[in-house]
């Protein structure tokens, strides 16, 4: 018999996924363990492998659909069985495939997943022929009285709508439509709010008097008109650059939303001020350059700078612990452990793995972490539980030549410390008898983003100097 391909659940709060691309298509042999499709959930994305070795007889669901986990998306025929049975319908049909251009194989336009065998499938809501015709039901007017009266439906994460059990794609869908969670009676999994239940809901009870969305109309033909006149040899025209075709509308990716949402979640959220430091990095520049080799052929791994970073951010913290706090509710969560999350940029986003008890490690196994979460970053192997729990980040924008950036705290934190670039610059030196001179030096910014709600500016800045010092002072002693 063939073995079904399921939706996994990738985490203990995880009860739905998207499925953004298949790597394999009907008809192509497939070897256990081997990639077989990409899924974004709401916190990480991820390569699924294939259970068993065979051929893929069948996709069920298609790129761009969330179904819950546990949902049969495909098929493989074992390596003795026959695998040329037609194909089912495609899961989702409500939407359209991707533009070309762009990441075409991360689709985000919403679909619906096809219901078990039995049932009928659901149909796609209807739009409103009379908006008079539809009349509000006794809870829909309910909702729209306290929005009269001033009082806004919010749906923030861990609140009452957290409890309701339902995901952020149904909490953003309500938030959107203006519907009461409360209402929505859920038919998931132990009451679980579902986006069927959802847009059903809105469907028949409509959107809570919130104004329809304006589709993007293309732009209209132009009449004909004079050739524009030659471009001068000196100008280039725009190109295609990484996937991006000038000119093309494409929806956000799956990721590039939840971005989007939890960077304007912490804008919200948080007080955020900002503090530059400058340091002089020439000491730990040159044992760098004299160690890397040695380094690498001793321990298999390059020598970055970002373990130096992180040594001296344990060090800072453990002198002022507030900094590697949270809020909660009216409280201060004075966190026992220090876990580092390192940014880390993607081809198709941004993701923050996090080095666990950072305090408990020593340079070279802060090293061997980062490099180790990096990778797995860049090919999708990070497991939910290793992009959680983070209790202060460290980005690195100078890596792309930036001096210093301005960080957006990554939230429930209170800090986030952003690294510019190193470059050598003339700097008046002060010898130890107090003569001045001017010397090369390989100097770089430290930037702090921080919570004022918690952290005041003279803490953030005593903080920033134990930074600063430990790393002008840095002992050959700590690798």
């Amino acid at each position: 018999m063939p073995t079904d391909v399921i939706m996994p659940q990738m985490g203990e709060s995880i009860f739905e996924g998207t499925i953004t691309k298949w790597l394999k298509q009907p008809g192509e042999k497939v070897q256990r363990d081997e990639p077989l499709f990409e899924i974004s959930t709401d916190k990480v994305d991820a390569e699924i492998p294939a259970p068993v070795s065979g051929t893929l007889q069948d996709i069920k669901v298609q790129a761009g659909a969330t179904v819950q986990v546990n949902t049969v998306v495909g098929t493989i025929a074992g390596e003795g069985e026959a695998a040329g049975a037609a194909p089912s319908a495609p899961a989702a049909t409500t939407a359209p495939p991707a533009p070309a251009g762009g990441d075409g194989s991360r689709s985000t336009q919403t679909e619906v997943a096809q219901p078990p065998s039995g049932e009928e499938p659901r149909q796609p809501p209807a739009p409103q022929a009379d908006k008079q015709s539809a009349q509000p039901s006794p809870d829909e007017k309910a909702g729209v009285e306290r929005e009269q009266q001033g009082k806004v439906l919010e749906y923030p994460e861990g609140g009452e709508q957290e409890r309701l059990r339902s995901s952020p794609l149904v909490r953003r869908i309500a938030k959107e439509n203006k519907v009461d969670l409360a209402q929505v009676p859920g038919t998931g999994l132990g009451g679980r709010i579902t986006k069927d239940d959802i847009e059903s809901f809105i469907a028949k009870h409509g959107a809570g008097g919130a104004q329809p969305a304006v589709p993007v109309k293309p732009a209209a033909a132009s009449a004909p008109s004079a050739p524009a006149p030659a471009m001068p040899a000196t100008v280039t025209p725009l190109q295609p650059v990484a996937g991006v075709t000038p000119g093309e509308v494409v929806p956000m990716s799956v990721m590039r939303k939840k971005i989007a949402e939890r960077m304007v979640i912490s804008k919200r959220t948080s007080a955020h001020v900002h503090g530059v430091f400058e340091v002089d990095m020439t000491r730990i520049v040159k044992l760098r350059e004299n160690m890397k080799a040695k380094f690498e052929q001793a321990t298999g791994n390059k020598l970055t700078f970002t373990p130096f970073f992180a040594r001296a951010v344990v060090h800072g913290i453990r002198k002022w612990p507030i900094i590697n706090s949270s809020v909660e509710g009216e409280n201060i969560h004075y966190h026992p452990s220090i876990n580092l999350g390192i940014a880390v940029a993607l081809d198709w986003g941004l993701i923050v793995p996090v080095v666990k008890n950072a305090e408990e490690r020593s340079f070279v196994g802060l090293q061997r972490a980062i490099t180790d979460l990096g990778e797995r970053a860049r090919t999708k192997k990070l497991k939910p539980d290793e992009v959680q729990g983070g209790t202060f980040t460290i980005t690195n924008p100078g890596i792309f030549g930036a001096k210093f950036g301005m960080p957006i705290i990554n939230q429930p934190q209170v800090a986030i410390l952003g690294v510019g670039g190193i470059l050598k610059k003339p700097v008046v030196v002060t010898d130890k008898d107090g003569n001045d001179s001017i010397a090369i030096r390989s100097m770089m910014h430290l930037s702090i983003g921080y919570d004022h709600r918690i952290v005041d500016g003279a803490v953030a800045d005593q903080f920033m100097a134990e930074v600063k010092q430990f790393l002008e002072n840095w002992n050959e002693e700590l690798l």
